[in-house]
């Protein structure tokens, strides 16, 4: 093991700095770590819980001048309990882990639902550094499930930028699901990147477009992960391990999987689960 993966892999214990209420299910937690502020958009920490579990967590902000957070959807017994937690209490860090998304100067699209927001805001903050224009894809059930809105607006500051919200249920911006104003971008511009995240079977209709137009894709996958340095095999899609090759992948990366992405994971007892 190399000097640098012992030191990301060692617990550090961090105290909880601030505790933001994103959406009624979703909650920032802000902690200062020395390694996790020079992480890149995209990685992800192993988060333990005292007394609870060790789960895997997008970070959504780091900052080499101030701190970094995670943002948490409440779904398990351990998100739950992370929910319960207070400012001043403690919980332990492992990472950053994995890969990041290779940034892309030009023109390029965003398409994120859920908590894969998280990876994507800071990701649009760097691009629209690099004076990128950028459409941004934003996807929930209802407006008030939308992560990250008035974030992305700030980011997307330029003229040339362009956000698209998306509710299922219409009561705010466009109706329907995100992949659907996706396909119209597609077929009317021409993009040099497309970024995503978000549920599985979004990102494999988003894999299906980009491939139709000829649109290389980075997409950031979810799959169990216990060890995160690529050990314990219970992240395998393919002969990648989602944890060490990953967590973002290329279009072809993707291709090499594709009788699994969208369709299959494997559970703790590594086992193949049909995604529904």
């Amino acid at each position: 093991m190399s000097a640098y993966l012992t030191a990301v892999n060692h617990l550090r214990t961090v105290r909880i700095l601030g505790v933001q209420n994103e959406t009624p299910t979703v909650k920032s937690f802000t902690f200062h770590d020395k390694l996790c502020v020079k992480a890149e958009p995209g990685q992800f920490v192993m988060v333990w819980i005292p007394g609870v579990d060790e789960v895997p967590m997008t970070l959504s902000v780091m900052d080499s001048e101030k701190a970094s957070a995670i943002t948490v959807e409440k779904v398990g017994v351990a998100t739950r309990a992370l929910h319960k937690m207070k400012v001043g209490d403690l919980i332990g860090i492992r990472g950053p882990f994995g890969n990041s998304f290779t940034l892309t100067k030009g023109k390029v699209m965003i398409v994120g639902g859920g908590t894969g927001l998280a990876s994507l805001a800071p990701m649009a903050e760097k691009i629209a550094e690099l004076d990128g224009e950028i459409t941004f894809l934003l996807g929930a059930k209802t407006r008030g499930q939308l992560l990250f809105l008035d974030r992305v607006k700030a980011a997307l500051s330029k003229a040339k930028d362009n956000m698209v919200a998306v509710t299922e249920d219409g009561i705010y911006g466009r109706k329907g699901l995100v992949t659907r104003p996706a396909e119209q971008f597609l077929a009317e511009e021409k993009f040099d990147m497309v970024y995503t995240c978000g549920p599985e079977q979004m990102m494999h209709k988003m894999f299906a477009l980009t491939e139709r137009h000829k649109t290389p894709l980075q997409a950031s996958l979810e799959r169990f992960m216990r060890c995160a340095i690529g050990l314990c095999g219970t992240c395998v899609i393919g002969r990648f391990r989602v944890c060490r090759d990953g967590p973002v992948f290329t279009s072809q990366q993707l291709r090499e999987v594709k009788d699994e992405f969208g369709r299959f994971r494997r559970g703790f007892d590594g086992r193949r689960t049909s995604f529904g």
